[in-house]
């Protein structure tokens, strides 16, 4: 029996994602939200092979010896937690809770939300452009989660954010991408990393949107609202993947009219 390669062949290795000057393995960045209990969040992040984390400052407890907490059982050594300021409504609000992460003992990253609207929860642009430029110059490496518009991304970059995060579809809805050429478009204008940020709802999402070339995908609901978060998890690790190797391998051209698979030069008569 032929064995299966653990790494998809290829004459020119892929770069690992960098971000802030950071590198990490894995292209997928999953949250902490919404799971049954800590065992399950835990095991299911094992399973997706992430290597960063997110950690909404607002929502947990950041005492990390506390066994009941999240942070016990996310050590250090293994995940790169990174802080986020969901919940937040207004610039001020994310301000204050990026400082009071960094005091808590995180990384000087975070993930910068801001939102705009209670029902859709997207993003104030106003508010999300403020507050990164205050964090940017106290020092902090801002991944900002955006709409999936391009002006935006180009007013972030300019901004000073490590990363961009414009979203496929709106948070915890699970739809996937709506649109491709928005999110094609932002990678190519931006020069720092695109990372999809909510809205993938399961592996074929997941490979979708890789194969749109971004960097990487954060997801949370996708994970912990499926009926196996575990399984789920390893599906769109594989998925992220699989979509990346797709775009680096670079798809067959579309046509409208049928093509034969065999070629008919030399054929018997």
């Amino acid at each position: 029996m032929t064995d299966i390669p653990t790494a998809p062949p290829s004459d020119t290795p892929d770069v690992p994602l960098e971000i802030g000057g950071q590198r990490f393995r894995s292209r997928l960045l999953v949250g902490t939200g919404k799971y049954r209990d800590n065992l399950q969040m835990a095991q299911a992040i094992e399973a997706s092979g992430a290597d960063v984390v997110t950690v909404a400052v607002r929502r947990v407890d950041l005492d990390r010896t506390k066994e009941e907490g999240v942070l016990y059982h996310l050590p250090a050594n293994r995940y790169f937690l990174l802080a986020n300021t969901a919940g937040c409504y207004t610039a001020d609000e994310a301000i204050r809770y990026a400082r009071l992460a960094r005091e808590a003992g995180f990384n000087e990253f975070i993930k910068l939300e801001v939102i705009g609207d209670k029902q859709t929860l997207l993003p104030d642009t106003d508010g999300l452009l403020t507050a990164t430029r205050t964090l940017v110059k106290e020092g902090f490496q801002v991944l900002a989660y955006t709409n999936d518009d391009l002006i935006t991304a180009l007013r972030l970059e300019e901004a000073g954010c490590a990363a961009v995060m414009p979203l496929a579809s709106p948070i915890g809805s699970g739809l996937g991408l709506l649109n491709p050429y928005s999110i094609r478009t932002i990678k190519s204008r931006l020069t720092v990393p695109v990372i999809v940020d909510a809205g993938v709802g399961t592996a074929s999402d997941a490979c979708l949107t890789m194969e749109q070339g971004v960097d990487g995908i954060l997801m949370n609901t996708a994970l912990a609202e499926a009926t196996d978060p575990v399984l789920m998890a390893w599906a769109m690790r594989n998925a992220v993947e699989a979509g990346r190797a797709a775009w680096r391998a670079g798809r067959m051209p579309r046509r409208e009219i049928a093509v034969p698979s065999s070629p008919t030069a030399g054929m018997l008569r």
